[in-house]
């Protein structure tokens, strides 16, 4: 009886690494209208451009930032791992800008289905989502 126990947890282990490490989020990378001609950015000017202190792009085009809601988990992860802030430092300098009078906060949107809408939709248009969410509409920007 032991012995069929511990053939049965080990089979149980062996299926269940499979699913431990294909459990791994997919990358959130940034997307932008098909018209902006910036194929990479910096992370510099990736940050600044979400922290709404860089308001064109190098061609002189507006830039028009959408972003998930700050409890999303998505906004979180971007916020972290693209740009090396905390979701709640970004508010912060939103906030800071809009009471202050020298400029507005992002666009949120609610969903990742909204962002990709927005973004395809919006010239000029900046956001995020993981890889598995994009079709054609937009496209990727490096960010180096």
């Amino acid at each position: 009886m032991a012995l069929l126990r511990r053939h049965l947890l080990l089979t149980m282990a062996a299926l269940l690494v499979p699913l431990v490490a294909g459990a791994e989020e997919p990358a959130v990378v940034l997307i932008a209208h098909p018209g902006v001609e910036s194929q990479a950015l910096t992370r510099d000017t990736t940050r600044a451009i979400f922290a709404m202190r860089q308001r064109s792009w190098p061609n002189g085009q507006a830039v028009r930032v959408f972003v998930l809601p700050g409890d999303h988990p998505l906004h979180g992860r971007f916020a972290k791992e693209q740009l090396a802030v905390y979701p709640h430092q970004l508010q912060l300098a939103w906030d800071r800008m809009v009471f202050s009078g020298t400029g507005q906060a992002p666009t949120q949107v609610v969903s990742p289905e909204a962002m990709l809408d927005r973004v395809a939709s919006t010239p000029g248009g900046i956001g995020y989502l993981t890889q598995e969410q994009l079709d054609d509409r937009v496209q990727v920007i490096t960010v180096e």
